[in-house]
């Protein structure tokens, strides 16, 4: 196969719907009611099943870019403009951890004002992007990620020196095992990440979506030499428990900030499977083009007023946002009761309603 292979055309037939998800679906919410139930009564305040701690929030403005080739210029991405965003850099888990746990890192993006027909039940004018630092997920099917669900709600709150000391023992297993060219996204899911600088990290969908008439995978790459200079820098958080929300803070002050969007379209859906998130698309295969790019001015990344209106008063799902983008495979379909489900409870303990922002263009 050739990077000039056309993409592969979205029809409804590239999704294989399975008959159980449904029921999967029911006990996905249940495992996640364990966590969000145990985190709430320790905080004396609901907060996300998953990135559950936020360790920065900015304010953004995304710039489509003008004359993209056709398959490129899809949905969002129709049309060249401005539109104001925000970010929320997080941390994987459920309950909030001390840094000295290395776990991978999420980026949510939320783009506002943009136009066009909506996803079902997805309010608003605002397109969400929710991504990991990692190129994979771990599990292919949903009742797969239930099994380590399970295994994760029975240690919220409860294993916190357990997990600081896994996450440091994987940590050098990953180590040996990158140094022999072996990658273990397995590994990283459970705690072996680096704990490196989300400002210079590379952000992925790891799943598929629609782009429009095509199917793709996003990530956001940081392209300022600012930001470029943080990747692969590792931050000590002994005896400081945020210490990312510290070093994000500081530097965001300071920094300038610019990262590009990309679209990895699929050209082959053996090589590129929608319904295997586990399986990574080859970038020689299916490499990643530039659609927009995302600036952020100096500012404070964790006043107060950020932090109420985009910590507790949105959220971010996959399933908000256009038709043109919508989630595929297995484990998306599974994240769109789930993501709700998990909203809900928030808005209910904490009395505190969620709703989509107006931006309006930039």
């Amino acid at each position: 196969m050739t990077m000039t292979q056309t993409p592969v055309r979205y029809s409804p037939d590239v999704e294989d719907v399975k008959p159980d998800e449904a029921e999967t679906i029911t006990k996905l919410n249940e495992t996640f009611d364990k966590i969000l139930e145990t985190t709430a009564e320790d905080y004396g305040h609901a907060v996300r099943s998953v990135h559950a701690k936020a360790h920065g929030f900015l304010d953004g403005v995304l710039i489509v870019h003008d004359g993209l080739s056709p398959e490129l210029a899809q949905g969002l991405f129709a049309t060249p403009g401005e539109h104001k965003v925000v970010m929320r850099f997080s941390t994987n888990a459920g309950d909030i951890l001390p840094d000295t746990i290395s776990l991978p890192r999420g980026l949510a993006l939320k783009v506002m004002d943009v136009d066009g027909e909506r996803l079902p039940g997805a309010d608003g004018q605002t397109q969400d992007f929710v991504m990991v630092n990692g190129s994979v997920f771990q599990n292919k099917t949903a009742d797969q990620f239930l099994g380590n669900l399970k295994l994760l709600a029975g240690t919220t709150d409860k294993l916190e020196g357990t997990k600081e000391a896994m996450s440091k023992v994987l940590r050098g297993v990953n180590t040996v095992l990158s140094a022999v060219g072996i990658e273990s996204p397995k590994v990283q899911t459970l705690g072996g990440a680096p704990n490196s600088d989300p400002l210079g990290e590379t952000y992925f969908s790891v799943t598929p979506f629609r782009h429009g008439d095509y199917i793709a995978k996003f990530a956001i790459f940081p392209v300022s030499k600012d930001l470029t200079d943080q990747t692969d820098t590792t931050i000590d958080a002994t005896g400081r428990p945020d210490a990312l929300r510290d070093v994000i803070r500081s530097e965001t002050q300071v920094l300038e900030m610019e990262w590009e969007v990309r679209v990895q379209l699929c050209r082959d859906l053996e090589e590129q499977p929608v319904e295997d998130p586990t399986v990574e698309w080859k970038q020689d295969d299916a490499p990643f083009q530039t659609v927009a790019t995302i600036r952020a001015a100096k500012q404070d990344s964790l006043n107060e007023d950020k932090f109420q209106k985009i910590n507790e008063e949105m959220r971010f799902s996959i399933w908000t946002g256009l038709a043109a983008h919508q989630p595929l495979g297995n484990i998306n379909r599974a994240r769109n009761g789930t993501y709700r489900h998990s909203a809900d409870f928030r808005a209910h303990v904490n009395g505190c309603p969620y709703h989509e922002p107006v931006g309006g263009r930039a």
